[in-house]
């Protein structure tokens, strides 16, 4: 695990990620919060690319909690069956949307305790949303910010919590929004885990990790 970075290598850093990408999108698709949330909730152990062809034609027809009811946990199963664990996720949608008409007046609340207490949302999904939807500075530590966080010393920690609470505590506030876009995205991209693209990473000048690639 890398020592954490100091503030001006870390601005340095972040104000390349931005001259790069001013504006980093996720990359699931949505249109509107509702939507937003159960991708995220579908994503888990699952690619973006997957679930965005799963969720095509799905939020055609059913893109509010009053709608994904009336389709029904079968009719659900059916739109995402190609999606890892899509039986155990139909159920979680299907109750955190009878759970929103109830409770929450068919909308997705704002606050990261509400959103946490739906069935099979998590903290990084919480963020996610909060992030996206809301433009909350909440970051979601997902596998690959975990990985470079500690390879490359932006964001060190022995636990997803401490990786989030380290981009909080030492990124500066000016990037907080878009950060973990930024980190995913380098991630995914350059900074993979097994090859990484070293040779045109725009921050090789900037990273500790010494297996480079020339």
């Amino acid at each position: 695990m890398a020592r954490q970075l100091d503030y001006h290598t870390l601005r340095e850093i972040f104000a390349r990620f931005q001259a790069a990408e001013p504006e980093p999108k996720g990359e699931l698709d949505h249109v509107n919060a509702f939507t937003l949330l159960v991708a995220v909730a579908l994503s888990a152990q699952a690619t973006d690319a997957g679930v965005n062809r799963a969720t095509r034609a799905l939020f055609q027809i059913a893109d509010t909690p009053e709608k994904m009811l009336a389709l029904g946990e079968e009719g659900l199963t059916q739109h995402i069956k190609t999606i890892g664990l899509y039986r155990n996720k139909a159920k979680n949608v299907m109750k955190l949307s009878r759970i929103l008409v109830e409770e929450y007046g068919g909308e997705v609340p704002n606050s990261r305790a509400a959103l946490q207490s739906l069935p099979g949302v998590g903290r990084k999904t919480a963020n996610v949303v909060l992030n996206m939807w809301w433009g909350y500075p909440a970051q979601a530590v997902d596998t690959h910010i975990f990985r470079i966080g500690n390879r490359t010393g932006i964001c060190p920690g022995k636990t997803v919590e401490a990786v989030e609470r380290a981009i909080e505590d030492n990124v500066p506030v000016d990037f907080q929004r878009h950060a973990h876009h930024w980190l995913i995205l380098h991630g995914r991209y350059t900074c993979r885990a097994r090859k990484p693209a070293c040779g045109t990473c725009l921050i090789r000048d900037l990273c500790p990790h010494e297996d480079k690639t020339p």
